[in-house]
């Protein structure tokens, strides 16, 4: 492979792990350990290890539709996973940093759509793009399920 594409893939890696660096600024904290949790809510340490894997595959999603068309014929599909990114890092702000689990679950609802949105032109630049994108869509779909009964808990 030549070298392009692999510094490719690693800008993809570091501006998703950038993404979820900044994410992780804001850290639950004592606000969140004195909330209402409902009793179906994962623990704690499974949210790094699941996150470290979803944040991987986006990036290679990306890497994917980038390595097929480059920047300028992959415009509309890229922008609209970078606008997926932005929420993502918006959400960790509203809940963590913010501590309004309410807005939060607007933002997380706009991610979920921007999510599925994302998967849907993916799939059709590169399938196994939008494919890699199906566990996020899913654990954004629970993790907002998650959000929802944090807020009606609390």
């Amino acid at each position: 492979m030549h070298l392009r594409k692999w510094v490719g893939l690693a800008g993809w890696l570091g501006l998703c792990f950038g993404v979820a660096f900044g994410a992780g600024q804001f850290e639950p904290g004592e606000w969140y350990a004195q909330l209402q949790r409902p009793t179906w809510a994962p623990p704690n340490w499974l949210f790094g290890p699941v996150w470290t894997a979803l944040y991987a595959t986006m990036a290679v999603a990306a890497w994917l539709v980038w390595k097929e068309n480059g920047f300028s014929g992959a415009r509309g599909p890229l922008g609209l996973f970078g606008v997926q990114l932005g929420l993502n890092f918006t959400w960790s702000w509203l809940f963590f940093g913010l501590q309004e689990p309410g807005l939060a679950l607007a933002a997380i609802v706009a991610l979920w759509v921007a999510i599925l949105a994302t998967v849907v032109v993916f799939w059709r630049v590169r399938p196994l793009s939008g494919g890699l994108l199906v566990p996020y869509l899913l654990w954004v779909t629970f993790a907002a399920a998650l959000n929802f009964e944090f807020w009606r808990l609390n």
